[in-house]
């Protein structure tokens, strides 16, 4: 069985969704770096770094990225369409999978523990690192919508692994309301997305309000 390291309101959830429309039995084995009583020291053994999700395959060895996994899935499990057919598509697919986890994961990265890039730095800082994060992080998000916006949802399909993964990054640091304000289509098409029979059951998993 797949193990998944992972925690509620995180990243994972992208990888449950993914695993959920695969029909691949998995277990969840609750850890992160912020959680002291999760299995830390089990994440740590297999991602170095202790991020999540970590994906732990059934012959033993692991996955780590958001974006990887989801492209892994794909790729080995074709019938889920996880990842478009068509070459053209696909590569789209692909580009906008590594957009997000390059772009808008890497923003929240520095918006939550801005001391990683800035030693010793005063709460001013570290503050006016949080802000031009946010600030870069919704500029991407806006860009997204305008290159990526067209793929999402497609009629008739269910969300496949960009919209998992838009979904779930765009619940945090503000992007929702950005894109309500900026980019109210885009917007709509992600609360669709999270309503949709096959995510709603994880998203309330891990958002249960």
């Amino acid at each position: 069985m797949l193990t998944l390291y992972g925690s509620a309101g995180s990243g994972s959830a992208a990888v449950e969704m993914a695993l959920e429309r695969c029909a691949l039995p998995y277990r969840v084995l609750r850890a992160s770096s912020w959680e002291a009583d999760s299995a830390q020291a089990a994440l740590r053994q297999a991602n170095p770094l202790g991020q999540i999700p970590t994906l732990q395959l059934e012959d033993g060895s692991v996955l780590t990225e958001s974006a990887a996994i989801l492209i892994h899935l794909g790729l080995t499990h074709p019938g889920s369409n996880l990842l478009p057919a068509a070459p053209a598509a696909r590569a789209q697919a692909l580009r906008g999978l590594v957009y997000i986890a390059a772009n808008c994961y890497a923003a929240i990265g520095v918006i939550d523990f801005p001391q990683r890039w800035c030693v010793q730095g005063e709460e001013a800082q570290l503050d006016g690192i949080r802000q031009g994060a946010r600030r870069r992080l919704h500029e991407c998000w806006t860009v997204f919508a305008d290159q990526f916006g067209a793929q999402l949802f497609q009629p008739g399909e269910g969300p496949v692994a960009l919209d998992f993964l838009a979904v779930v990054v765009s619940r945090w640091s503000g992007a929702r309301a950005h894109l309500a304000e900026h980019r109210p289509e885009l917007a709509a098409t992600l609360d669709r997305i999270q309503s949709h029979p096959t995510v709603a059951p994880v998203w309330a998993r891990h958002w249960p309000t």
